[in-house]
């Protein structure tokens, strides 16, 4: 079982990145379109390739923003547990939380409950966690950890306030490559509570701390995973749309939202590798 002590951490962290991501989904008016990427979904502009991770590199980025008086927020397990998370189970969902079935909610709860429950690729393991608790309990499962002392918690951070979500951002200097022998993602899903999809995959990754400067003066400081081996991915996956590449052809790197997480386990020795500074 995760103790307290790291419960509440996150808790607080929880809440924190969620208060520090300011303004509402979706465009803003400051928002632009970008070069040849101006016909994509801005949303989908957080994915490059090894070969971009460098000082100086210019593209552009989504970054979204979330309302915190309206985002979802984390529920007891106990609660969670309470109630069903399946598919088959979504009409008593809907009139437990009182959406229409042709509700945009209705819909978002679908697809989240649809993608928690498709298969996962060859050499993933893949969790829906609905609350803080199983979410450390799938994530000391998967580190090969007992002590939730031993586990760091990742996130983006914004340094500065703004409402743009989608502008040219410049890397800067200090590109900090973090020692992950092993990592959870948790990624956010669109729910009445708290849910994170939360995933770990064989292959070889590597985890960077990346800092940037928007055009506009916005400084970020960002999390980004890079998969060197994408050849068990669904050839639609839109990573592959974004960048022209094709399943196994390329590593994909991809910038972490704010209210996104990444585990690792704590490790003492810093070593440099490739170039980077490793911490």
């Amino acid at each position: 079982m995760a103790g307290n002590s790291l419960r509440w951490i996150l808790f607080l962290h929880f809440l924190l990145i969620m208060c520090s991501s300011h303004g509402s989904i979706g465009r803003d008016d400051h928002d632009h379109d970008h070069d040849h990427h101006h016909h994509m979904d801005p949303s989908l502009m957080v994915f490059f390739t090894m070969n971009d991770l460098k000082v100086g590199q210019r593209m552009p980025i989504y970054f979204p923003k979330r309302n915190p008086s309206t985002s979802p927020k984390p529920w007891p397990k106990q609660e969670a547990d309470s109630l069903p998370f399946s598919l088959e189970k979504l009409p008593q969902l809907l009139r437990h939380f009182g959406f229409a079935r042709d509700s945009p909610q209705a819909k978002a709860m679908e697809d989240t409950l649809r993608e928690c429950e498709s298969k996962a690729i060859k050499g993933e393991v893949k969790f829906c966690a609905t609350s803080l608790e199983s979410m450390l309990e799938f994530t000391q499962t998967i580190l090969g950890i007992d002590s939730d002392s031993e586990i760091r918690a990742l996130s983006t951070s914004h340094k500065t306030k703004s409402s743009v979500t989608f502008q040219n951002y410049t890397m800067l200097e200090n590109i900090v490559e973090i020692e992950a022998p092993k990592m959870v993602a948790c990624h956010t899903m669109p729910y009445p509570y708290a849910v994170f999809y939360c995933h770990s995959q064989r292959s070889e990754n590597r985890v960077f701390k990346v800092p940037l400067e928007g055009e506009n003066g916005d400084e970020v400081e960002a999390m980004v995973v890079c998969h060197l081996d994408t050849s068990e991915w669904s050839s639609s996956h839109p990573s592959f749309r974004v960048l022209g590449v094709k399943p196994g052809s390329s590593s994909v790197c991809h910038f972490f939202p704010a209210d996104n997480l990444i585990f690792v386990p704590k490790v003492v020795q810093v070593e440099s590798h490739d170039g980077f500074s490793a911490m």
